[in-house]
């Protein structure tokens, strides 16, 4: 039976809040991504090709480390079990790791090993080049008898396993065929991120979540269409195993499939960005979700949702609860969980991330009561401005000492709600002040929109952002809407450094 209907929001929400409770054991190959950003104005004299002027340089964990980095990222507690070399990378990689708080114990550094490194080189947030350092090998005897044994060690500690298979050689010759039957016999549920054609390697594991095209690989032949991906997952269950399967399939979203039943979830992207690191992410998020007590449908739907919020990121990206749940209430419309309107804490450390991640964010506020096309255009302009937009919205109290004792007409909850499902807002802050200085303090965002009304000397807030670098956006309005009527243009003279 294949059904397209999503679940109901509320079961998804209470297993996204029980992520705290859950441990990963995650073993598969361990990378260091580099990038390197800059600008290209010219052509080389020594050969014909472009000189990149460097302008900043970052590097994060890829493959299994950016598993566990979302892992962490989410509430959760991850322990990585894998070998790497005692290279500059692998230091590098055991640093991340000690930053973020996981347990390294079972993270072997060996001299005869080569930790694998990929460096990315962007102009003008395009790749122009990317340039491997690695070697793919096999470990030898004495890793590998390390590494299981660090494996079994650290599985009682765990609810879920994810073996992370990038093909640099940690679960080559059989060792993926062993921890998954060290963890069936111990009833831990094991979760495989495929490489390669030959699935025979992961027989008997819970599942495996290969994209739309390693799932064709697998099977011999191209995949499509919906019943196509049934299909050929099925073929790949009876053949190795499995108790299901959870194919990405781009725009198209996901498919979780079994043996008797399998769903479609829609893609829930509003804009790709760069899909480096998506499969890392989807498998963390299913199997915290799984961890937490969600059956496979609802996993693979907040699986879905992780995944279309890390696409709209550039580079290898991790995910929070707050841009979780955020994502999931949009998803569900009006009616989803309250606890997707961000609190002002929540909603800094969000801003804290998309800036490490090089976006830009805007914030604009108002009581937004009774919400016309004014409102929308107001708002679609104030995110033409900047990659992320935040909402600060008058609560309740602020409306009526504001706007008098017969407002709001709609209460903010309702308010909140309706903002937060609009595809140019991507975080809503409701706030007990008259005005958002408080908030705008506490965030320091990178622009700040207002209407055309407004002078730059008179919004709230202007000074702050300025003294941090920022800069004041102001909106020409079409008359007969108020503040925030019909927009025409952005009005050049407005915008401030």
């Amino acid at each position: 039976m294949i059904k397209h209907n999503p679940p109901s929001p509320e079961p998804l929400h209470r297993a996204i809040a029980r992520f705290g409770d859950v441990a990963v054991l995650v073993v598969g190959d361990f990378i260091l991504d580099r990038f390197v950003n800059g600008v290209i104005e010219r052509i080389s004299p020594e050969a014909p090709i472009p000189v990149l002027h460097g302008r900043g340089e970052t590097s994060t964990m890829g493959g299994a480390g950016n598993v566990v980095a979302n892992i962490v990222s989410l509430g959760a507690a991850a322990i990585p079990v894998s070998v790497i070399g005692t290279d500059v990378a692998g230091d590098n990689l055991m640093r991340m790791l000690r930053e973020l708080g996981a347990d390294t114990a079972g993270l072997a550094q060996e001299r005869g090993r080569m930790t694998s490194s990929k460096s990315r080189f962007s102009a003008l947030n395009q790749q122009v080049l990317r340039f491997d350092e690695e070697e793919i090998k096999p470990l030898d005897v004495a890793e590998r008898a390390g590494l299981i044994r660090h494996f079994r060690e650290a599985l009682s500690r765990a609810d879920i396993v994810i073996l992370s298979d990038y093909g640099k050689g940690i679960l080559l010759d059989g060792v993926a065929a062993e921890l998954i039957a060290i963890c069936r016999e111990a009833g831990k549920p094991v979760l495989v991120d495929p490489k390669g054609r030959d699935y025979a390697r992961y027989a008997g594991a819970t599942a495996i979540t290969p994209n739309r095209k390693e799932l064709g690989e697998a099977v011999g032949h191209p995949v499509f269409a919906d019943d196509e991906i049934v299909a050929a997952a099925r073929e790949l269950i009876t053949a190795h195993g499995f108790d299901f399967v959870v194919a990405t399939r781009s725009e198209k979203g996901m498919s979780v499939v079994g043996a008797d039943e399998a769903r479609h979830i829609a893609t829930q992207a509003r804009e790709v960005f760069d899909v480096s690191g998506a499969g890392d992410t989807v498998i963390a998020s299913f199997a915290l979700a799984l961890a937490a007590g969600a059956d496979h449908v609802m996993a693979a739907s907040i699986a879905n949702a992780a995944g279309g919020v890390v696409v709209g990121k550039r580079g290898t990206a991790r995910l929070t609860v707050e841009e979780l749940t955020g994502a999931l209430f949009r998803s569900h419309g009006p009616t989803a969980h309250k606890d997707a309107i961000l609190d002002a804490a929540s909603a800094a450390r969000m801003l804290a991330t998309w800036k490490d991640e090089g976006l830009t964010v805007g914030f604009t506020n108002g009581c937004f009561d009774i919400l016309h096309a004014g409102h929308v255009s107001l708002l679609h302009a104030a995110r033409s401005q900047c990659d992320r937009l935040v909402l600060g919205l008058n609560s309740d109290a602020s409306v009526r000492r504001l706007k008098g004792p017969g407002r709001p007409v709609n209460d903010q909850h309702d308010r909140a709600c309706v903002l937060a499902a609009l595809a140019s807002v991507d975080a809503v802050v409701v706030f007990e002040e008259d005005t958002p200085l408080a908030l705008i303090e506490a965030l320091l965002p990178d622009i700040l929109v207002k209407g055309a009304d407004y002078t730059v000397e008179t919004v709230v807030g202007a000074d702050v952002v300025q003294k941090a670098g920022g800069r004041i956006v102001l909106v020409d309005l079409v008359a007969g809407k108020s503040t925030t009527g019909t927009i025409g243009k952005l009005r050049a003279g407005g915008a401030t450094n």
